[in-house]
């Protein structure tokens, strides 16, 4: 079974959001390896400078590398990634079975350290537009979900036949 990673900054605090991914990491059971680790994102002051940020989002990066489990192909979820559809999704995902799994990383509110971006195996984006990081963590597992299941010859899409 694939062991799929995501880590990332902060706790889910929306009811709601923790809801929705609770129940699609009890989905994933039976599907994939699933681990989710939070890190304390970086302090910063109200009103940080272009300075300030880039030192925190060094140390952030720094804590990510190192809870990147040991030969976990790094998936940086980012606006400069790339948007896929969910089919080439599930094909790219299922490539890593077959290695150390994936680690998807989202980060803090400013986004990934560069350092982080470069050993990335994959740049992934959900959207061209701005989604909350819990959203976006929500969004990420039901794609996962929907992926485990294509891939396990399961249907969880419609599909229009032409």
């Amino acid at each position: 079974m694939i062991p799929i990673h995501i880590i990332a900054f902060g706790k889910l605090k929306e009811p709601h959001f923790r809801l929705a991914a609770e129940e699609y990491t009890k989905r994933l059971g039976g599907l994939c390896r699933l681990s989710v680790r939070e890190l304390e994102p970086a302090f910063l002051p109200q009103n940080p400078g272009e300075k300030q940020i880039r030192a925190a989002l060094e140390k952030e990066g720094a804590a990510l590398l190192s809870a990147i489990p040991q030969g976990a192909a790094i998936c940086a979820m980012c606006v400069e990634g790339t948007a896929v559809p969910t089919e080439d999704f599930a094909v790219r995902l299922d490539k890593y079975a077959l290695s150390g799994g994936i680690a998807f990383v989202i980060g803090s509110s400013y986004g990934l350290a560069e350092s982080v971006k470069k050993q990335a195996a994959w740049r992934l984006s959900l959207s061209p537009m701005t989604l909350p990081h819990e959203l976006a963590r929500v969004v990420l597992l039901e794609q996962i979900y929907r992926a485990r299941m294509i891939c396990s010859g399961r249907q969880y899409h419609k599909t229009i036949n032409n």
